[in-house]
């Protein structure tokens, strides 16, 4: 087959998926601009487009997101289309569609199959528009309103779109019913050959300090460190943990940048802002057992997993992140928000502790228990890795229903043209 892959920052949740279509002797071309001069990668052709304009001054600020989203479509329909005059028609497109690029790419191949990582579809439910009260939303009787235009590209998408795939179950009933029928649950897949225990794991800290096993870690992962992803109730929790283990060293992975929701303060850091909140809270002593790695290499982050004695994972009614399952998959033992996207993965007692988004209390309770209690940290680590072999492996599950999930959009695509 003949296969289009778009995706702003690529391979991103293609990783997998591109290069087994491209070993399996599939044609795999990729438009990203994240690229500046054509280039290959595994079996694949990777070539770039440059997205040009800006916002325009003044405009609604909820336009603003839309208009953002129109320049990507257009940029990558304009490089689309010079594929198109070389004579270049592909069978299936599969693309990311949350940054807009692929709206425009139906009309260039109206008879190419397009499958859409279907992300999240942006609700105005209380319980997830209001879920954290200390950061609300600006005039929060337009919340309906305003994503009601947040959401004009996945409704636009939706009339082009011929399949989806969604990661976890919370993502794909984000999407309408009407929508949901078409979306395929399947997450990217976790590497469990690779992402394993491992007893003898060091991890060298900027300090020449080296955390081993031995060791009383407990880590705490973002890609960048906000309220989203709890950052503040775990700094909130930690002059307490602190203090009842003398012992711990707290190891935070994570940028300084916001990923999700409202940006800081101008000139400031949500890193930043709680470090500020708790330090006065926390003895100079203790304050030298915590860690801030920032971003680090992947084989670091492994590193990071395969120390940690007991893993904090937060998170609001949002995305679930990779970290949670691929620490599932090195047996951590795991103290998570009892939050719907994280219930699919951690089940309270068995694979895992769940305890309330907000309890900071309860958070350093439970923490404190597992690092006192070898028995369990070893129980409810083996359960969460066979969890994550069952249900998340990348080889023997998730990689294949991928691969299936593109035949099928191949299979449907000949049924409608049979002369073809």
């Amino acid at each position: 087959m003949k296969l289009l892959l778009i995706h702003q920052n690529f391979p991103g949740q293609f990783k997998h998926l591109a290069p087994a279509l491209a070993q399996r002797g599939d044609q795999v071309v990729v438009l990203t601009p994240r690229v500046s001069k054509p280039t290959t990668w595994k079996g694949i052709t990777i070539l770039p487009y440059q997205v040009k304009g800006a916002s325009t001054p003044n405009i609604h600020p909820w336009l603003i997101d839309f208009e953002t989203k129109i320049l990507r479509a257009t940029a990558c329909f304009d490089a689309a289309q010079v594929l198109k005059e070389k004579g270049y028609a592909p069978d299936v497109i599969l693309a990311h569609h949350g940054w807009g690029e692929s709206l425009f790419l139906k009309d260039l191949w109206p008879d190419a199959r397009l499958g859409l990582y279907c992300e999240l579809y942006h609700r105005s439910d209380p319980d997830v528009i209001a879920f954290d009260p200390e950061f609300p939303t600006p005039s929060p009787g337009r919340n309906a309103l305003r994503l009601r235009l947040k959401n004009l590209n996945n409704r636009l998408h939706e009339e082009v779109m011929d399949a989806g795939i969604s990661p976890t179950r919370f993502q794909a009933d984000t999407y309408p019913a009407h929508h949901r029928d078409r979306i395929t649950i399947c997450h990217d897949g976790v590497d469990t050959v690779h992402v394993t225990p491992d007893a003898m794991a060091q991890l060298a800290l900027p300090n020449g300090d080296t955390l081993s096993r031995d060791d009383e870690v407990v880590t705490f992962i973002n890609r960048n460190l906000e309220p989203y992803r709890g950052y503040h109730i775990f700094m909130r929790a930690l002059p307490d943990l602190l203090r009842r283990r003398p012992m711990a060293r707290v190891v935070l992975l994570g940028g300084e940048d916001t990923s999700y929701g409202a940006k800081p303060p101008q000139g400031k850091t949500w890193k930043q802002i709680f470090i500020d909140e708790v330090r006065p809270q926390i003895s100079d002593a203790d304050w030298t057992r915590v860690h801030f790695l920032g971003r680090v290499p992947y084989e670091t982050f492994l590193s990071v997993i395969q120390v940690s004695r007991v893993h904090v994972y937060l998170t609001y009614p949002f995305v679930l992140s990779w970290s949670l399952l691929e620490a599932m998959s090195a047996e951590c033992a795991i103290v998570a928000s009892d939050t719907a996207p994280v219930r699919e993965a951690i089940k309270d007692g068995q694979t895992g502790l769940l305890v309330d988004f907000f309890d900071r209390a309860k958070l350093v309770d439970e923490t404190c228990a597992l690092l006192e209690s070898p028995e369990r940290r070893a129980t409810l680590g083996r359960a969460a890795r066979r969890f994550a072999q069952e249900t998340y492996d990348l080889e023997t599950i998730c990689l294949p229903r991928q691969l299936q999930w593109v035949d099928d959009l191949a299979t449907l695509e000949m049924a409608r043209h049979p002369q073809d």
